[in-house]
């Protein structure tokens, strides 16, 4: 996708989350784009992310939902203000609960497809639903509250 991913309207100094922060250059870089109604990211788990030869650590597959789910929430925050990405203040939103439900065991080696729909909309909370696919099936389904980052948080304050 050549369009900015919704992780790369953070600023500099909100942008070194493990999972999807730009400048961590260690991290997982995952990339949410809107496609229709739904966000979509893709990643290819390496062989570290294994929980059993095969198969793709759990807590690797949690991460993926939550970023993603945070991604998601900011691109909404921005949608429900009618702004659009990138404009100040920028909106940063934090993960206030995250459940998963793992499905099938996800197998290792092959792009996975994460998923993602707005449920609500309520003030500084936006709740997320995305799941996961891999060849063809959903091998795992999650739930992300995200709360608006508050300002006195921002900066390292």
């Amino acid at each position: 996708m050549n369009k900015p991913a919704f992780q790369d309207y953070y600023p500099d100094e909100l942008s070194h989350c493990y999972g999807c922060g730009r400048l961590n250059e260690d991290g997982l870089q995952l990339k949410s784009h809107w496609d229709g109604d739904e966000s979509v990211a893709f990643f290819t788990p390496r062989p570290e992310h294994t929980a059993i030869p095969g198969y793709v650590y759990g807590g690797l597959l949690a991460s993926l939902i939550d970023c993603h789910g945070t991604g998601t929430a900011a691109a909404a925050g921005y949608q429900v203000a009618g702004r659009p990405m990138g404009s100040e203040p920028p909106l940063r939103y934090v993960t206030a609960s995250l459940h998963v439900d793992y499905l099938r065991p996800t197998p290792l080696g092959n792009p996975l497809e994460i998923r993602g729909r707005v449920k609500e909309v309520k003030g500084r909370k936006v709740i997320i639903e995305a799941w996961i696919i891999a060849d063809n099936a959903i091998c795992v389904r999650g739930e992300v509250v995200a709360v608006q980052l508050p300002p006195t948080m921002r900066f390292g304050s």
